[in-house]
Parts: C-alpha cells; sequence; structure tokens
C-alpha cells in the first residue's frame, strides 16, 4: 500500500491551494492529490462565464500550469473517487482498486450539482455545470446548432450561463420558482435590476414557477413543461439548483455533519487527523453570527486551506476571512463582500439607471455586506466596514461624494 503523509481529496481550488500552502509552510514530506476529475487543478467559476463562451480556452483557466504539481512533488491521482475512509487505520480505499494511508487527511471533495427529480430528467440533453466535462458537453450541442435553452434556477450559475447564451445567439427561457432572481444570495434591490437586465437582453424570465416534466422523444429533450401547464421547446436544459456536498464517505466513517461536514475553526473534522475545507465544510462562521454555514466560493475555499494547512503544520490559526463573492454577465460585475444573512436594513448607494451603483446592507446598525455593481472601488473600500462593523449615519453610506473609506 502507498503511504503519503498528507492526502488531499479533491483537486479544485481548495485542494489546489491546500497543497500550495503546505509547500509554502515548509512542508517537505509527501503529499497526494486525488481527484475524480481526470485534469489537472483548474478554475470552477469559468465554466459558466469566459470558458463556456470560448473566451477563454482550457489552459487559461487551470490553477497553476501542468508542470508545477511535479515540480512541486504535489502526486496526482487523477479519475479516482474516494470509496471508503477508514479514520482508525488512516487508510483510504479508492475508486481504482488501490488504497492509500496517511497521516493527514484534507478533504476538498467540494459537491455534486443538484439534479432534477421531475419525469424525464433522465432525457439526454439536460446539463449542469460543475467541471469541464459539464461545460464541454454543452458547447458540443451548441456548437451542433442548438439555439433554444431553457435554464431552471436564477442564481449565479443559471443568470451566467444565460448570459453566455444569449450572447452566443440562443434563445433563453429561465425559469425559477422564488420570487426573484439571486434570492438566495442578494437584496431586492439587485435581484430587480438584474430581472431587468436580463429581460432586457432578450431573457424569457419565469419567476415563481416550477418545472413540471420534461419532454422527449425518448432519449433526447424536445422542451419543458412548466407548473402553470405551458411547455416551453428546447433543445438543451441547463440546471442550476445549488449542490448536495460530496462528503458521503466521511459522513458514512462518522464524521459530524447534516449539511455537508462539520469543522470547527482549524477546518479539523470530528475524525482525527481528518481536515475539511470549501464548499463542503460546515463552519461557525464570524461574518454570518457565528451561525453554521457552508460557503461556496473561491474565497472560502483558499482561505479554509490556507488555514487547515498552517494547523497541520503546526501553527493554528482561527479562520476569520471576510467572504467575498463575485458574478460577471453581460457588462456587469457584481462584487459582493461580507454576509447578508439576517440583516434588517439597506442603503442604495448610486443610481441603478447609471449602471454604477452599490446596495449596502445592516444588521442592528451594523454594515455586514455589499454588493456592488460595476463599482470596485465601493467593494474595496467597503471590506474594512464589514471586518470592522462599522456603525455609520445610513445618509453619509448613501452619498456617492463620500469615499466608503472615509467613512470608518
Amino acid at each position: 500500500m502507498e503511504h503519503y503523509d498528507v492526502v488531499i481529496v479533491g483537486s479544485g481550488h481548495g485542494g489546489a491551494q491546500a497543497a500550495i500552502a503546505l509547500r509554502q509552510a515548509g512542508h517537505e514530506d509527501s503529499i497526494l492529490m486525488v481527484s475524480r476529475d481526470r485534469n489537472p487543478p483548474y478554475e470552477r467559476p469559468p465554466l459558466s462565464k469566459e470558458y463556456l463562451a470560448g473566451d477563454k480556452p482550457f489552459e487559461k483557466i487551470l490553477i497553476r500550469p501542468e508542470a508545477f504539481w511535479a515540480e512541486r512533488n504535489v502526486a496526482l491521482r487523477l479519475g479516482a473517487n474516494v470509496n471508503e475512509v477508514d479514520w482508525m487505520k488512516h487508510v483510504l480505499a479508492l475508486s481504482d482498486d488501490t488504497s492509500v494511508s496517511y497521516r493527514k487527511l484534507i478533504w476538498a471533495g467540494g459537491g455534486d450539482a443538484r439534479r432534477l427529480g421531475c419525469p424525464g430528467a433522465e432525457l439526454a440533453g439536460i446539463h449542469t455545470i460543475r467541471n469541464r466535462r459539464d461545460t464541454d458537453a454543452l458547447k458540443s450541442e451548441l456548437e451542433a446548432g442548438a439555439k433554444r435553452a431553457v435554464v431552471v434556477g436564477a442564481g449565479y450559475i443559471g443568470l451566467e450561463a444565460a448570459a453566455v447564451l444569449r450572447k452566443l445567439g440562443c434563445e433563453v427561457t429561465v425559469v425559477e420558482m422564488q420570487d426573484r432572481v439571486l434570492a438566495r444570495v442578494a437584496g431586492p434591490e439587485i435581484s430587480e435590476f438584474f430581472a431587468k437586465e436580463h429581460r432586457e437582453q432578450g431573457v424569457d424570465l419565469r419567476l415563481e414557477t416550477g418545472v413540471e416534466r420534461i419532454e422527449g422523444d425518448g432519449e433526447k429533450v424536445t422542451g419543458v413543461t412548466l407548473s402553470t401547464g405551458e411547455t416551453i421547446a428546447c433543445e438543451i436544459v441547463i440546471v442550476g439548483i445549488g449542490i448536495v456536498p460530496s462528503v458521503g464517505p466521511l459522513i458514512a466513517a462518522g464524521a459530524a455533519g447534516s449539511n455537508g461536514v462539520d469543522v470547527d475553526t482549524f477546518g479539523r473534522t470530528s475524525l482525527d487527523d481528518i481536515y475539511a475545507i470549501g464548499d463542503c465544510a460546515a463552519h461557525a462562521n464570524p461574518y454570518a453570527g457565528n451561525a453554521v454555514v457552508r460557503l461556496e466560493s473561491v474565497q472560502n475555499a483558499n482561505d479554509m486551506a490556507s488555514v487547515a494547512a498552517k494547523a497541520i503544520m503546526g501553527d493554528k490559526q482561527d479562520y476569520d476571512a471576510v467572504p467575498w463573492f463575485w458574478s460577471n454577465q453581460y457588462d456587469l460585475r457584481l462584487q459582493t463582500v461580507g454576509l447578508s444573512l439576517g440583516y434588517d436594513q439597506t442603503v442604495l448607494r448610486g443610481d441603478p439607471e447609471t449602471r454604477k451603483f452599490s446596495l449596502i446592507y445592516l444588521r442592528e446598525g451594523e454594515v455586514i455586506a455589499l454588493d456592488c455593481v460595476n463599482n470596485t472601488r465601493d467593494y474595496a473600500q467597503g471590506r474594512k466596514l464589514v471586518m470592522n462593523r462599522a456603525e455609520i449615519d445610513p445618509e453619509l453610506l448613501a452619498d456617492t461624494e463620500v469615499p466608503l473609506k472615509e467613512m470608518g
């Protein structure tokens, strides 16, 4: 049986950063990265944006050049899943019928795209956007002439995909169960702005609408029947309705967790010598009032990876990173800093008609988050207000003549 000092499960942003951070911290022993993906570590956000649009080739979204990993003596076991974790023996059983032992394990498994559960959900032509293979399959259908798409879900992934498809000349219908777009991540003012933008760009946006079933010819999608009874003809369906954390083997081994796997402030699970980071790691976040949350972002994956790597190297530092997110749609860049969970007041800073403005979220008078549209200055300067839980007069926050950096 092969043995590695540290085994990292997952090759996304978290897994890649964990390996990088270990080497940067002076770790000289063996590292293995196990991934079901068959490609070396690459960025995920471009999959629904530049890579889908054809603006960036795959080589441009690699996290590091392929040779980097060999040069840093990081072994890659690609195309292999972890079937079982024996935490007492410190052994992983892999899908390629091999086993590896470890001293420390970092689980950066991410999540699987949530699938539709309605009739017809098994038909060809239904796509998710979670890895390169997903996006390549979608691109091949577009290149073959598909021109009509139904997007299920109006979160980041769904709206980003809709924007790219419109750019490529497709007819696009977006179906969302909630009464507004971006309902899970942004306030009503931001939702209204982006809904208006998509409609002006030609997207047929159906809110408070569900999917009854997927129609097909026996093999391939031909349409989507909505909860209203209407059927929308299409050649492709894109499903963007969240993820299911990929933590099955950890939970089966006895790790604590109900929505993902629970970790402490150093990224440690309830199982000895096993850490978890990124999308699948549920943690008490200081920017969410210490509520236990999972954050699906590059920032969270990278920062949790660094915390776990330092802990393994004996430098224990609590996870205390300011959350941030971004989304590109058409010529709009939405940048978010902080978490707006539980906000009780919003302040609009700027005029949405100018396509450059910010929405500031307050809770009990404290600044807890900002959504900034085409407004990188507010995004950068607002970070300090979030970190300091600054209490600023709402009228002052709304005054665009006063830079945020002068407020706290």
